[in-house]
């Protein structure tokens, strides 16, 4: 498996690192999956595509996540809840997604992503009632998101961010803490890629880099100014198309 793309296609990369830094950044969420359809569409592999992600996150996330510290968006406690059950999650999903052949796992990582696009759909029309918050259940949501966003190459902000506003927490601390945990759950996830996969697997991912870091910073001042909802459909109108048309 190779990943040698013709130079021109560099700023292909940083296009879609750049826009999806900018959505995730505004909705705490789709990072991975707008990445991953996008990954997939021009070729690579499912295995490699989610790598690539998450080799990317490791700085995105980083980014974002010091962004969201810096305007103090971020809920240490639920931080501390989420990390541990995310990581674990998430080393057992990369394992698993590489020792899998990847034409066979392709029409399932389609599915998966179709039904991510789906759920970012209904929590945009979705009611939101006023709940209260029941912590017992942010380990397993961590658990769950890192699990999945490893083996679908994205997944992690529309699992924990959407299960932890609707369970009720502030929406901006939602946020800014998601994405300052999923920093270090991504890392697990690219350090057993790496281990896996080999560093000359990803090199391409370097576009995604430049791209994502670019627009990190600017996330956390999108999240306060533009409107969700439409943000919301948009998003959710891509993943379900572009994933749909290789799952055809």
């Amino acid at each position: 498996m190779s990943l040698d793309f013709p130079t021109s296609e560099f700023l292909v990369f940083v296009a879609i690192g750049f826009l999806a830094q900018i959505v995730d950044g505004a909705l705490g969420m789709a990072f991975g999956v707008l990445t991953t359809t996008s990954l997939l569409t021009v070729g690579v592999p499912p295995a490699a595509a989610s790598a690539m992600t998450h080799v990317t996150e490791c700085f995105t996330t980083a980014a974002s996540g010091l962004s969201h510290v810096y305007h103090r968006n971020v809920d240490w406690r639920l931080v501390v809840r989420l990390a541990p059950a995310g990581m674990l999650g998430g080393a057992i999903g990369a394992y698993a997604l590489s020792n899998i052949d990847g034409k066979a796992i392709e029409p399932f990582v389609s599915a998966y992503l179709i039904a991510v696009g789906l759920f970012i759909l209904y929590k945009a029309f979705r009611p939101k009632w006023p709940r209260d918050v029941h912590d017992w259940i942010v380990p397993y949501v961590g658990g769950a998101g890192g699990l999945l966003d490893a083996m679908g190459g994205g997944g992690w902000g529309p699992i924990v961010t959407s299960s932890l506003l609707g369970r009720g927490h502030d929406p901006k601390k939602v946020i800014g803490s998601t994405n300052l945990t999923e920093f270090t759950v991504t890392t697990v996830i690219s350090a057993t890629f790496i281990a896996a996969l080999g560093w000359s697997e990803l090199s391409s991912a370097i576009g995604l880099i430049l791209g994502g870091v670019l627009a990190a910073p600017f996330g956390a001042l999108i999240v306060k100014r533009l409107p969700v909802k439409p943000l919301m459909i948009a998003v959710s109108m891509i993943i379900i198309g572009t994933a749909a048309v290789r799952f055809a």
